[in-house]
């Protein structure tokens, strides 16, 4: 009689946390990708163990090469793209539009964003001709009480419990206190303007206004951003007020939009 031995399941989830930790360190890619090297320190992984994990990850199209270089794959995009709901793109394709009247306003570097849980997720952004190192991307998060879109909205959720879960820190100015944080949320809903002074990134600036749904439900925010210290917010109120305002005015006439 013979006895088998069964053979073990290998245990693959080591070379998932490599694959992550890769794919983590692509964050600020530029243009021209980056290289196995830089991605290899960023990851903190050796150049050869890297390497081959890159290769396993081009293979299934989540990152491609580029020369010497690496970047995000159109795959991880596409699964990026998926985790929004058919809403957001709608939301974003119905204020577009008025982001580049923001935009073409100010010459500032505008945005469109969404409240997603307690977290902001950006739809849209226009860079301005003064360039500022804010830290929001399309398809991003941020925690929503960092930011002035975040406040914007957080200010007029609709839904019980407190305006943040868990608030977290990204830089010394951050608001984590919720006794200020809701005196703050306070103001916005009195003047209807919402500011971040270097709260999501030392030496940046932003401020937001809510766009309605036709009733008291914001359902996006708009924001300008610029150098802290550099923002005229004196000119730029008006402006971001009248664009919310019209804004608001097409969200309210076209169908709802639910928002997570």
């Amino acid at each position: 009689m013979t006895t088998s031995i069964a053979t073990p399941v290998r245990d693959d989830r080591a070379a998932v946390d490599k694959a992550v930790s890769l794919l983590l360190a692509f964050e600020d890619q530029t243009g021209a990708g980056l290289g196995v090297s830089e991605l290899a320190r960023r990851a903190q992984l050796s150049k050869s163990t890297a390497f081959r994990v890159l290769g396993m990850l081009e293979r299934n199209g989540v990152v491609e090469r580029i020369g010497t270089g690496y970047r995000l794959g159109a795959r991880l995009h596409q699964l990026g793209a998926s985790v929004y709901s058919p809403e957001c793109e709608r939301l974003r394709d119905l204020l577009l539009p008025y982001l580049t009247d923001l935009y073409e306003s100010t010459h500032h570097t505008v945005h469109l964003a969404a409240r997603y849980d307690s977290e902001v997720v950006y739809l849209a952004k226009l860079y301005g001709h003064r360039t500022v190192a804010v830290p929001s991307r399309i398809g991003g998060r941020l925690p929503a009480h960092c930011t002035a879109v975040g406040k914007a909205l957080l200010a007029y959720r609709t839904d019980p419990g407190g305006p943040v879960t868990e608030p977290r820190r990204m830089t010394p100015h951050s608001v984590t206190d919720p006794v200020r944080l809701a005196d703050e949320l306070s103001v916005v809903r009195r003047t209807g303007i919402a500011y971040e002074e270097q709260e999501s990134r030392l030496g940046v600036s932003c401020m937001a206004a809510p766009v309605f749904d036709g009733s008291s439900r914001a359902v996006a925010a708009f924001s300008i951003a610029g150098r802290h210290g550099q923002l005229d917010t004196r000119r730029l109120e008006p402006v971001l007020r009248r664009i919310c305002a019209a804004a608001s005015k097409i969200a309210g006439r076209a169908q709802p939009v639910r928002v997570p």
